[in-house]
């Protein structure tokens, strides 16, 4: 079995790489100079590259998280988060669909946020963008059912990465987990565990779904 993970090489895809590899899939996790999903050459040339292996998973994982007022954004601001967190994924999805059609096990997740279910000052495009991804999950799970392809979101909440933990002082991070109902950050393990699920053989029924993986965040 064989799964593509984009952003596999910190956070959440990572973690993500990791659970499949334990669980017996060869786990292709390109760099960004193998795959740069800011450049549509470099999307082309990689799907050219590789659109003829098998494929039984694919994880879209990588992204952008930048904060932007849509009064201050311009259109350099605009087109970089939209050409990361929503155009390469499709344009992935387009290029691996018909290997993921010849697969007995064809999964496939997209990888949201809960600023995808609620949003706030400077996440407008961020969440326009991960709104956007899960719209395609919605219409793609209908477009390749007929072959068994299941296509769900999944949506983090807050989560303790090392990016977050970089740009967060401890009483910010403590500030953040208070809101959280559970009380605590989720460790990318636990969202990697969610996305295994939905991205493996052991999910049989599930698809076009959005899961929020948020320790409540969102329910308040």
């Amino acid at each position: 079995m064989r799964a593509l993970v984009t952003g596999g090489s910190r956070g959440i895809g990572r973690a993500t790489a990791k659970i499949f590899r334990d669980n017996g899939y060869e786990v292709i996790t390109p760099t960004r100079n193998e795959l740069d999903l800011s450049s549509k050459s470099s999307i082309e040339a990689y799907i050219s590259a590789h659109k003829d292996e098998p494929l039984d998973t694919l994880v879209n994982n990588a992204g952008i998280n930048d904060l932007a007022f849509i009064e201050d954004a311009n259109d350099a601001v605009i087109e970089r988060m939209f050409e990361v967190d929503l155009m390469g994924p499709i344009r992935l999805l387009r290029g691996f669909i018909p290997s993921l059609r010849k697969s007995d096990i064809g999964r496939i997740v997209n990888i949201g946020s809960i600023w995808a279910a609620v949003s706030k000052p400077g996440r407008g495009l961020y969440s326009a963008a991960k709104r956007g991804l899960h719209g395609i999950t919605n219409a793609l799970a209908c477009e390749v059912a007929e072959d068994g392809v299941l296509v769900n979101t999944i949506c983090p909440g807050f989560t303790a990465t090392e990016l977050t933990i970089q740009n967060n002082t401890p009483a910010e991070i403590k500030e953040l987990e208070r809101l959280i109902p559970l009380g605590r950050m989720a460790d990318p393990e636990e969202i990697a565990k969610a996305v295994y699920y939905f991205g493996s053989k052991e999910n049989t029924y599930i698809t076009g779904q959005k899961i929020l993986v948020d320790g409540g965040y969102t329910i308040k």
